[in-house]
């Protein structure tokens, strides 16, 4: 009743394709899972890098 049904999806996804065509969505998919791939790796080596730091500065105190 008031959820989006399969056919709803099946028609925006027609109209997005036809919009921008298959090379441009191959294209932004690839460019939003290598931003994707970026900020988790930037997150990772924050997370490693700062908490020996944080742990010598308390130690320090």
């Amino acid at each position: 009743m008031g959820g989006i049904s399969v056919w709803q999806l099946l028609i925006i996804a027609v109209i997005v394709v036809l919009l921008f065509g298959t090379k441009k969505l191959r294209h932004m998919g690839g460019d939003l899972g290598s931003a994707v791939k970026g900020f988790r790796s930037a997150m990772d080596d924050t997370d490693y890098d700062t908490r020996p730091q944080e742990l010598e500065d308390r130690k320090a105190d």
